[in-house]
């Protein structure tokens, strides 16, 4: 039979479920509202679409890992209750399994799919707000850590001139130090390579800014101040590069320094290629 676009409306209006699901359930009840209401609530679809639009600032970070793969996920909700909620963690756990599958780097239509299932049974607002995909290469590990009950997911990828490598007990807790390290500190870049000339100008302008207004500099030679700005400039990179902040495991030394020793204690040649820091609710 014909089903009435304003049928599927007003049933959607009713059970806060989507178009899709009130059309499909009016089908099957063979147009009859109230069957079709029974239906959407056994399917656990009624509410659903209702709840879409409350905060969720809470959540848990997931990772699925193969030898050179892995896939993290931010499964969000509305309450810390529901984050450590089992069915919750199985779920968020399929979502990152599935993504890794198909080498997902942003959510889709089979994940939102998943995310929906959950949200049906939790009866609370859930999203897929993100997705990362990582492969790594000959002599490269992916190294993955959570803390907090996943409220901060940390990704590091590493290299060496070989692979026995990171069998090797001191880098294998070097790369996991890193990983540490990332999640204390987020770092805004790897190096000084790979901070943006765009940002490097912005920060110069603001320190020249600076300097400008102080009346203290205004006396000073060109060659004086020019020092001063290049100081200030390398302090910054110092605090926002990751091979340049304090380790750590020991603030006075640089992540650049502890590479180094460890590389030297083990004979084998390494290198951070990229890292990724994710916060539940932080973009």
């Amino acid at each position: 039979m014909e089903i009435k676009a304003t049928d599927v409306k007003a049933l959607r209006e009713k059970t806060g479920a989507g178009m899709m699901d009130c059309k499909k359930a009016l089908t099957e009840a063979n147009g009859d509202f109230a069957a079709a209401e029974k239906l959407l609530r056994e399917w656990g679809m009624a509410g659903v679409e209702k709840r879409a639009g409350r905060a969720t600032n809470e959540g848990r970070i997931f990772v699925a890992q193969t030898d050179n793969e892995l896939a993290l996920v931010e499964l969000a909700c509305e309450t810390d209750f529901v984050a450590r909620n089992n069915d919750f963690i199985v779920a968020g756990t399929k979502i990152a399994e599935t993504a890794l599958r198909q080498k997902a780097s942003a959510p889709n239509e089979s994940l939102e799919a998943l995310v929906k299932e959950i949200a049906s049974r939790i009866k609370e607002n859930i999203a897929l707000r993100r997705v990362a995909y990582f492969s790594s290469g000959v002599n490269e590990e992916l190294h993955a850590y959570l803390h907090g009950e996943g409220r901060i997911g940390v990704v590091v990828k590493c290299k060496a001139n070989d692979s026995a490598a990171f069998k090797n007990e001191k880098v294998a807790a070097f790369v996991h130090d890193i990983a540490l390290h990332v999640a204390a500190f987020n770092p805004m870049f790897l190096d000084e390579s790979k901070v943006p000339q765009e940002w490097l100008t912005e920060q110069k302008e603001i320190f020249q800014k600076q300097v400008d207004l102080d009346e203290k500099m205004k006396s000073k030679p060109a060659k004086v101040l020019e020092g001063i700005l290049a100081g200030k400039l390398k302090k910054l990179l110092a605090e926002v590069c990751l091979v340049d902040q304090g380790f750590v495991r020991d603030e006075k030394i640089t992540v650049a320094a502890a590479l180094g020793q460890v590389s030297k204690e083990t004979g084998y040649q390494l290198a951070i290629v990229q890292y990724y820091f994710a916060k539940v609710g932080q973009n």
